[in-house]
């Protein structure tokens, strides 16, 4: 087999962003999500061009999912990035996402998933297990949530992290 000189590997993963940046643009345009999608993005936080809070870069060295849904402000999309304003844990925050920063897109509304190649510095490595961040539903604030009950009787607890693969359809 020849060698690839085009490319095709890095032009799809292009045009995969380019799918993103369009619905991203869309949402941005109209304030809100249509119908029951949202959307779990996972970044890495040490990219060129990300820019996050010192606490969230602490808490989130290498990678971080949000979760774009019903709390989200000030969304701006350009041609490389996307700007967006999350709560955690009831602190909003201002958060810079390259385009080429992205690891995964996923809408579990939909089942629809992109995964994407994002090189590494030199040295780097990825941790083995995922790390995920969620912004903050206002009905969901650990006072109202305390002694909550779920459907089955066990009781709620407030600020759980849920990784991305509970969401996977099992093959």
């Amino acid at each position: 087999m020849g060698q690839d000189h085009i490319r095709y590997d890095i032009l799809a993963q292009d045009a995969l962003r380019g799918v993103i940046r369009k619905v991203l643009a869309e949402v941005a345009a109209t304030g809100r999500l249509p119908g029951d999608h949202h959307f779990f993005i996972t970044f890495l936080t040490g990219a060129t061009g990300v820019r996050i809070s010192q606490h969230l870069k602490s808490k989130y060295p290498e990678q971080m999912t949000i979760v774009i849904q019903h709390q989200f402000w000030d969304m701006k999309i350009t041609e490389t990035h996307f700007e967006i304003g999350l709560s955690f844990s009831d602190v909003p925050e201002k958060l810079v996402i390259p385009f080429n920063a992205i690891r995964g897109f996923y809408d579990p509304s939909v089942n629809f998933e992109l995964e994407f190649d994002v090189p590494l510095a030199d040295g780097e490595e990825l941790p083995s297990g995922e790390i995920t961040a969620y912004p903050v539903d206002a009905a969901s604030k650990p006072d109202d949530a305390a002694g909550a009950k779920t459907a089955d009787g066990e009781e709620k607890k407030p600020g759980s992290v849920v990784s991305l693969d509970s969401f996977r359809k099992k093959q």
